[in-house]
């Protein structure tokens, strides 16, 4: 008999544990979907102190999840994995740290949801997956890669009108997401982004969600690049901006920009548009006219008589990518929902590592996700 509640523990406390995954489980639950935190893990005991105390909050709970850390006087990783009522675990640490520790928690048996990206490159991120794929995979064992931006309903709607034909054929396509991030952020405080031991800085980190978008709603895949990378900022090392040009497995174009370097937030914007034999489609992310955080995407469709048709969805890829994973696990369907997966999340790294190290020269894509 199936279990009818996922006992989870998180593992790592820093903010997107706490003003993401938290109430996103929280929203499930008011839904009626049963995932539980039992524990939660962070090196140091204040910091994971601090998350089950919020988990508590949160989540509405009677009392907070066992609290795991390094330190000498508490239990710790070990301690946590070998508990046999803990299912699942949700990986939200340092990138740097990440494979390392969803390898430890396949290891002991858990089932593994791991925030993006991946990991800090493709070679090590093919290596994880092989490893996954030849010894937890067939025990049975469901790792996903939490890339939110490719379950917001908006964005796969956006998908489902283009590979209908909504717009005609995909003949070229422009995305653009420029950032503006200062020293007080609390993005940039995090001293693993302060000075990252990765590729990229925030390129790799946040940028691999404006390629997921692209991998959602293009029909073809991505085989070829040229791009370059520079910093503006000191403060941003190693690269702060990404240019590129891609080809497509159909042969249709497009470009991609992407920045943390705006001189102020002034500059900042983020839209895809993607334009067809028949109409374009515009997709953008902000509140609508009712206050609400969402996706909207915009149809032009016609040549003498235009047509526009712009639909509103609101963002939830946070609670979808949790439920479908929660869903996974506790009906033992591996395949089930085609989001979430490792070789799908490698390709987004691919697009952002081959424009850093580009210099204007094209980029075989697929013998790079394949062959690294």
């Amino acid at each position: 008999m199936s279990p009818t509640e996922l006992s989870v523990a998180i593992l790592g406390a820093g903010i997107w544990a706490k003003v993401a995954h938290l109430p996103a489980i929280a929203a499930l639950h008011s839904a009626q979907v049963p995932i539980k935190v039992e524990a939660v893990y962070s090196r140091s005991t204040s910091s994971a102190s601090a998350l089950a105390e919020a988990a508590q909050q949160t989540l509405k709970l009677d009392s907070g999840p066992t609290v795991y850390s390094d330190a000498p006087d508490r239990e710790g990783l070990d301690e946590l994995l070998a508990r046999s009522d803990i299912q699942a675990v949700i990986v939200v640490l340092p990138l740097g740290q990440q494979p390392e520790i969803v390898l430890k928690a396949l290891k002991a048996g858990k089932h593994v949801l791991s925030e993006k990206p991946v990991a800090k490159d493709v070679k090590a991120a093919l290596e994880l997956i092989k490893t996954y794929e030849t010894e937890y995979k067939p025990k049975g064992l469901i790792w996903r890669v939490a890339e939110n931006v490719e379950c917001e309903p908006g964005i796969r709607a956006a998908a489902g009108a283009i590979r209908s034909g909504k717009i005609g054929k995909v003949a070229f396509f422009r995305l653009s997401v420029v950032n503006y991030i200062d020293q007080e952020s609390q993005w940039y405080q995090s001293s693993w982004r302060t000075v990252p031991d990765y590729q990229g800085g925030f390129l790799l980190d946040g940028g691999v969600h404006s390629m997921a978008v692209l991998r959602t709603i293009l029909p073809s895949p991505v085989v070829s690049l040229s791009g370059h990378a520079s910093l503006t900022k000191p403060y941003l090392l190693p690269h702060d901006s990404i240019q590129s040009v891609l080809a497509l497995n159909s042969g249709a174009h497009g470009l991609i920009e992407l920045s943390w370097a705006a001189p102020s937030s002034a500059r900042a914007e983020s839209f895809t548009i993607v334009t067809g034999t028949e109409g374009f489609l515009e997709l953008t992310f902000g509140k609508n006219e009712a206050g609400v955080i969402g996706w909207t995407f915009k149809t032009v469709v016609g040549t003498k008589d235009p047509k526009e048709d712009k639909q509103f969805y609101r963002g939830q890829g946070m609670e979808n990518e949790i439920e479908w994973f929660a869903q996974a696990v506790l009906k033992g369907e591996q395949n089930s929902i085609s989001v979430g997966e490792p070789r799908g999340a490698v390709r987004d790294v691919a697009l952002i590592q081959a424009s850093l190290t580009s210099a204007g020269a094209p980029v075989d894509i697929k013998k790079l996700v394949e062959e690294a």
